[in-house]
C-alpha cells in the first residue's frame, strides 16, 4: 500500500523548526510493509492544505496529516478536512465535557477558545490523544484511509502507537518483512556501487539502499513478501552477493560501530592502544572511551596540536617537522611510535592533518590527512584527502583511523 505524509504549519515551511513528525512516521509505517512514496510540507493556508490533500488522495490509499489541529485561528486542518470531504463541522457535547475535566484536574481554568477542540469532521472516527486536547480524525471509505493528527512529536506518536498503528496493521494484513545490513568503511559510496554491482541478485520484493554518512556507508536490504521463507532466501542471496563483492570493507552486520569492532579485536588480541591526535584534537579518544570497558584496553592519548608538544611530548624531533612538515608521513609515524613509548602501549594511533579553513597550500591542501600506526616492531602511515569542511574532515579523519587500527589488528599475528 502506497502513503503519503503531509507537515502542516509555516513554522516547518520556513524551517524555523524542524519536521521529526515525518521521520517517525515513516519509520513506523515502513516497519509495518506500508510503503511512503511521498512526504509533502504545507504552510497554513487553506487552499494550499486542500491542495494537497487532494493530491495526496490521488496518488495514495494511505494519507496522514500532522499539524494544525490546535484551536487557533492558523489552525486550518479541521476546516480543510471538511472541503475535501465534504462534511460539516459537528459540536461534540461529551469531548467538551472531557476537556473540561482534563483542565480541571490540572487547576487551570479551560480558555474558552478551547471550545473550538469539541469540533469535528461529520462521521468521522476520532483517536484519543492522551497528552492535548486534539483529538486524531480518521476517515476510512472507498478504499482510502485518512488520519489527521496534531503537530505536537509527543502528542502524535503516542496517538500513533496506541490508537493508529493497530488500525494500519488490519489494513496492511500478513506481510513479512525481513532487513539485513552491512555496514562498510573506508570506501566512497559511488566505489562501493560499482565494486558490488556485477553481483547484485535481486529476487521479487527485495531492495538495497545506500545510506552514506562521515562513518562509512551502511547497505540495507529489505525484503518484503507474504511468505517468509521466499523472503528470507532473497534477503539473504542479495547479502551473500554483497558480502564476496565487498570483501574486508564491510566491518559488521549489525549496528555496531567501527570503534565497538576495534575494542573486540584489542580485547582478543591482548592488546592496549594510545593515541597521538593533532587536528582532531580528542575526538578519536572520544569514540574509543565511548565503548564501556574500554579502560581495559585504551591507556590514554595525547593531544599534540602544537610543534613544541609533539616533540617534548610523544618524542618527534625537530629536524622531522622542519624537513617534512608537521603534516606529513614521517611526522605521523613518529607520533604513534612516539606515544607507545610515552604511555607503555602496544598499538599507536596517531592522525595529523589540515582541517582548515586555513593552513592549506597548493602540495598540502585543506583536507589532507596522514594516520600513522606503530607497533613495537614496525610503523606505517597513510595519506588521506578527505574534503575541505572541518567537521567533515574531522569527523572522517577519527573514522579513518579507527578502520586502520582494525585492518592492521585483524591481518595481526
Amino acid at each position: 500500500m502506497i502513503a503519503e505524509i503531509i507537515i502542516i504549519g509555516d513554522e516547518l515551511l520556513y524551517g524555523a523548526r524542524t519536521d521529526t513528525n515525518s521521520g517517525f512516521l515513516a519509520r513506523t509505517l515502513d516497519a509495518i510493509g506500508i510503503d511512503i512514496r511521498y512526504i509533502t510540507t504545507v504552510g497554513d493556508d487553506m487552499d494550499q492544505l486542500v491542495d494537497a490533500i487532494n493530491l495526496a488522495q490521488r496518488r495514495a490509499k494511505i494519507v496522514l496529516t500532522t499539524g494544525g489541529l490546535g484551536p487557533t485561528e492558523d489552525d486550518i486542518t479541521k476546516k480543510a478536512i471538511c472541503k475535501v470531504f465534504k462534511r460539516n463541522l459537528i459540536f461534540h457535547e461529551n469531548i467538551l465535557e472531557d476537556l473540561q475535566k482534563r483542565f480541571a484536574a490540572r487547576g487551570v481554568k479551560m480558555p474558552a477558545i478551547n471550545q473550538n477542540q469539541a469540533l469535528l469532521p461529520q462521521g468521522a472516527q476520532f483517536l484519543k490523544n492522551k497528552f492535548g486536547s486534539a483529538l486524531g480524525i480518521v476517515i476510512d471509505e472507498q478504499g482510502r484511509f485518512f488520519c489527521a493528527m496534531p503537530g505536537v512529536p509527543v502528542e502524535m506518536e503516542i496517538i500513533t502507537e496506541e490508537e493508529l498503528l493497530p488500525l494500519l496493521k488490519a489494513r496492511a494484513g500478513d506481510i513479512t518483512i525481513v532487513r539485513h545490513k552491512l555496514r562498510t568503511a573506508g570506501i566512497m559510496e559511488s566505489t562501493l556501487a560499482e565494486k558490488i554491482r556485477p553481483g547484485l541478485k535481486f529476487a521479487e520484493g527485495v531492495s538495497l539502499a545506500y545510506l552514506p554518512s562521515y562513518r562509512g556507508v551502511d547497505l540495507c536490504i529489505k525484503g518484503i513478501g507474504t511468505i517468509k521463507e521466499e523472503v528470507e532466501a532473497g534477503v539473504k542471496i542479495l547479502a551473500d552477493g554483497i558480502r564476496r563483492s565487498a570483501g574486508d570493507y564491510v566491518f559488521t552486520e549489525d549496528d555496531r560501530q567501527l570503534e565497538d569492532i576495534v575494542a573486540e579485536l584489542l580485547t582478543q588480541k591482548g592488546k592496549t592502544l594510545a593515541t597521538a591526535e593533532s587536528c582532531t584534537g580528542g575526538l578519536l579518544g572520544g569514540r574509543l572511551t565511548a565503548v564501556p570497558g574500554s579502560s581495559r584496553y585504551y591507556l590514554g592519548g595525547i593531544i599534540a596540536y602544537a610543534n613544541e608538544v609533539k616533540m617534548n611530548r610523544l618524542g618527534v624531533v625537530r629536524d622531522t617537522i622542519e624537513r617534512f612538515g608537521a603534516v606529513s608521513a614521517e611526522t605521523a609515524k613518529a607520533m604513534a611510535a612516539g606515544v607507545i613509548k610515552a604511555l607503555g602501549a602496544d598499538v599507536g594511533i596517531s592522525i595529523t592533518g589540515i582541517a582548515g579553513p586555513d593552513g592549506g597550500t597548493e602540495e598540502k591542501p585543506v583536507g589532507t590527512v596522514f594516520i600513522g600506526i606503530a607497533f613495537s616492531d614496525h610503523q606505517a602511515a597513510a595519506k588521506l584527502s578527505l574534503g575541505v569542511h572541518r567537521g567533515m574532515i574531522r569527523e572522517r579523519a577519527v573514522t579513518a583511523a579507527l578502520d586502520i587500527i582494525r585492518r592492521e589488528l585483524i591481518n595481526l599475528a
